[in-house]
């Protein structure tokens, strides 16, 4: 890696902390630089707009998402296994790396026209995981042979969507209290939150077939 490539990792770098540790909006040029050790000028070679910074910090962030899919659905080869695997882990990251979560799904900060540039590679990272979870749907459904239902990109979003919403409110501490008042500070690990992923899963595309 050469000494301009380098520097555009170390600024990402900087940029994936602030997002953990501070959110996504507290993700400046100024504060990469400062962080990153360099000029408040530097970062302006690289990311010439704060959207286009945000989108590199957010390929990041669906890398590691990917990564994680991958590794979740290794251990079979159900359709239905390996969307459930998928489901359990896309909310485990959203409960785990709240900061990043919440930038990834962000177009209205990552999808703009000064960020054009940028825009292609970073739907080239976020597309293939709805792509993947289409996939899964699709073979569900060949499985179900449900001929009624909704085309698998339809499902797929509206499963997406409710995997969203769980991750979310679950974070909120909205659904602990729905379900029993769990105390906020319990975010992962509670078979409540599991059921909830299993009864989406089963809810668009089917109960587990035995």
């Amino acid at each position: 890696m050469n000494q301009q490539a380098a520097l555009r990792e170390r600024l990402i770098d900087a940029g994936v902390d602030l997002v953990l540790t501070e959110g996504s909006a507290s993700v400046g040029l100024r504060e990469i630089a400062r962080r990153a050790g360099v000029s408040h000028g530097a970062p302006r070679r690289y990311f010439p707009t704060h959207a286009a910074l945000l989108s590199a910090v957010a390929r990041r962030g669906f890398a590691d998402l990917g990564a994680r899919f991958e590794a979740a659905a290794a251990g079979t080869t159900a359709p239905r296994g390996r969307l459930h695997a998928v489901a359990h882990a896309y909310v485990r990251y959203a409960l785990e790396r709240r900061g990043m979560f919440e930038l990834m799904f962000r177009q209205d900060l990552l999808d703009s026209a000064a960020s054009a540039s940028e825009l292609p590679r970073l739907r080239e990272s976020a597309l293939p995981l709805f792509e993947h979870i289409v996939e899964l749907v699709a073979q569900c459904r060949s499985e179900a042979s449900d001929e009624a239902a909704p085309a698998p990109a339809v499902t797929a979003a509206a499963l997406w969507s409710n995997l969203h919403g769980i991750a979310q409110l679950w974070t909120w501490g909205s659904l602990q209290v729905a379900l029993g008042a769990v105390p906020l500070e319990s975010r992962s690990g509670d078979p409540r939150c599991d059921e909830l992923i299993t009864a989406a899963l089963d809810a668009h595309v089917g109960p587990e077939r035995s």
